[in-house]
């Protein structure tokens, strides 16, 4: 007993010894880690860190048993390795940079752009299905905080409202710029026959064409949510961050796109429409 005694008086020093500033540095790094595993997750770069996890485990083991030369050799194998993290996981601190520079704090969005978003998620909505029905591909790139101006320059500027009738000839299958990506500003055409980076994760599905996976390998490079539609299959998908989800119906992807780009705030919702919903809620109890 008085060992254990011992143990929790030792402990209780160590807590009240903890000060606001141990707490917030603690904080701080907890966040890094969890947004930094969040950001390599289901990619590439898992890998190559449960390598790096395994040379480290090795590291220890050599230094623990006096394994001198191996653990020379793992030294200065790791501290050349820093400087290779830096080219490997270039894409991902890339991404993570700009996600810092853009800002988490939501844009206030005004009525009439909330307008200008709903005409063009309902454009884009009724081209998908005329595209889907007709067995024409597509691939329309929305952009949220991180800019996509570079990848507009590799294709042609364009800079018009977005209309399913714009989006229909763009990627027709003779059109000249079918095979690129539609890139979509403030619910505007920017840019369309633009080149998009290839996902490199190896693990996506082997029936997935090169417009999927130029789709994913845009979401996965950026923020921005990527709609696709298959030439083979006439089935319609949506890309963000790497993941990829199938098959949609086009009213799913209305809600996919409204739940994206139109804030959703019960505040903004007329007083009938509350009141509707209440009773509503209280009719199904």
């Amino acid at each position: 007993m008085s060992v254990i005694t011992r143990m929790f008086q030792d402990l209780w020093k160590y807590i009240i010894s903890v000060g606001w500033r141990d707490v917030l540095d603690i904080a701080i790094v907890s966040v890094l880690a969890y947004h930094l595993l969040r950001l390599v997750h289901r990619s590439n770069a898992m890998r190559v860190l449960k390598g790096i996890g395994a040379v480290v485990a090795v590291w220890f083991a050599a230094e623990f048993f006096n394994l001198y030369t191996l653990n020379f050799l793992l030294t200065n194998f790791i501290q050349v390795g820093l400087i290779a993290l830096v080219v490997v996981f270039q894409p991902e601190l890339r991404k993570a940079l700009e996600q810092v520079g853009a800002g988490s704090i939501k844009k206030f969005v005004s009525r009439e752009m909330i307008s200008t978003w709903e005409n063009a998620i309902i454009q884009t909505v009724e081209a998908c299905k005329m595209l889907s029905w007709a067995r024409e591909g597509a691939l329309i790139v929305f952009e949220r905080n991180i800019h996509l101006n570079d990848f507009i320059k590799t294709g042609t500027i364009i800079n018009a409202d977005l209309t399913a009738e714009l989006l229909r000839n763009i990627f027709y299958p003779k059109a000249p710029m079918h095979d690129g990506a539609v890139i979509v500003q403030n619910a505007r055409v920017s840019g369309a026959g633009c080149m998009l980076p290839l996902s490199g994760n190896q693990n996506l599905s082997r029936d997935l064409g090169m417009r999927h996976r130029a789709g994913i390998g845009i979401s996965e490079q950026s923020d921005s949510v990527v709609v696709i539609v298959s030439e083979e299959t006439g089935s319609i998908s949506v890309a963000a961050d790497g993941m990829l989800k199938r098959h949609l119906t086009s009213e799913t992807l209305e809600k996919l796109l409204r739940n994206e780009f139109i804030p959703q705030e019960e505040k903004e919702r007329p007083l009938a429409d509350l009141i509707k919903s209440f009773l509503r809620g209280n009719r199904n109890e």
